[in-house]
């Protein structure tokens, strides 16, 4: 049932919206369904903080945290998540409350925590926002227009070996050093829980443009069709270029053998946007287990970097073991060694070409 206003514009207004609706008209909300059986991942729900748990605070819209009290109304997008360090969980709602997957605004039902963890905050949601028609607003609403991937717009991919390797620093520190270099770089999060943590370094590393995948119109990529997925990296990288960026640097999330990450790296078509693949590890035995990984997928990185390059001896050890190089942080960030990495990827398809 659709409950229009006064109902939804006396909440919805006081509600602190997440940043995964950052793209949203609000002027559209102006209504309720309360049918929350016929919830999609993307649409928007209105819900009230019941218990704080894991998550204390929100990622606003307008890129700040704000911190949760018992009580406060949010707007959320429904939707799943994968993180081994933390929830796992998928888009459904329940009336008698939900879960809060991610600080970034992600609304669901937790199937697994890590150990570590406590429990998610709870929310109880009120309904899913709705049009004047009654039809629910979904991100895809607000995304950026589907488009074939731009010609001419060299991409490098970073992949890891598992979450927290050590791959956004190596994305944001490789646009920060092709940015000093003077090229006009794109930093782009193909996959993963929609938050500001990772658009945010990419703009502070001096990104000219930052973009992910909430921007294509998705919460969470968690359990999305492998075409919407490969449909949204051309958008974004289009998007890129239209921005006027030369180069991107495009982070896919998680590991290479996370449903969706393995997915990708199995399509020709989607191999065929990248000039070239770095490899983040944490450790020497990730970084053989990777590389070992990648081969199956006909993947041979052109460098290792991620947080296994803090630690001299395995560095030593992982360097003998797979015979390629480790960048770090440092190196990448460097416009020199940004450059030349990026011309040693361009110079096979200039020769072909």
């Amino acid at each position: 049932m659709t409950v229009h206003a006064p109902f939804a514009f006396q909440l919805a207004p006081q509600a602190k919206w997440a940043f995964t609706t950052r793209r949203v008209h609000r002027g559209d909300a102006a209504g309720l369904i309360r049918d929350l059986g016929a919830a999609r991942p993307g649409d928007l729900v209105l819900a009230r903080i019941e218990r704080i748990g894991s998550h204390k605070n929100v990622q606003l819209s307008e890129g700040r945290p704000s911190e949760l009290y018992p009580g406060d109304l949010v707007v959320l997008a429904c939707g799943a998540r994968y993180a081994a360090d933390q929830f796992e969980g998928v888009a459904e709602l329940d009336p008698d409350g939900a879960d809060m997957l991610a600080g970034g605004g992600v609304l669901g039902r937790m199937r697994a925590a890590h150990g570590r963890m406590s429990a998610p905050t709870r929310a109880i949601p009120l309904g899913l926002l709705a049009d004047r028609h009654g039809v629910a607003l979904n991100l895809a609403r607000y995304a950026i227009a589907p488009a074939a991937r731009p010609a001419g717009l060299t991409a490098i991919c970073v992949v890891g070996a598992s979450m927290n390797s050590g791959k956004t620093a190596a994305t944001a520190s490789l646009a920060h050093g092709l940015a000093r270099a003077g090229r006009r770089v794109a930093a782009i999060k193909a996959t993963g829980t929609g938050a500001f943590g990772d658009v945010n370094a990419y703009r502070d590393a001096g990104a000219h443009v930052a973009l992910d995948f909430t921007d294509a119109g998705m919460a969470s990529t968690y359990g999305a069709p492998h075409a919407r997925i490969a449909a949204a990296i051309d958008a974004l990288m289009a998007e890129a270029a239209r921005a006027g960026a030369d180069v991107a640097v495009v982070e896919v999330a998680d590991g290479v053998l996370q449903t969706e990450t393995d997915a990708l790296l199995a399509d020709p078509a989607t191999r065929s946007a990248f000039a070239g693949v770095l490899f983040a590890a944490p450790d020497a035995l990730a970084a053989v287990g990777g590389v070992a990984a990648l081969a199956r997928r006909e993947i041979v990185p052109v460098a290792l970097t991620g947080l296994i390059a803090r630690a001299p001896l395995l560095v030593a050890e992982a360097e003998a073991a797979t015979g390629l190089p480790i960048l770090s942080r440092e190196a990448l960030r460097d416009p020199a060694e940004a450059i030349a990495l990026l011309h040693r990827l361009e110079a096979p398809r200039a020769a072909a070409a």
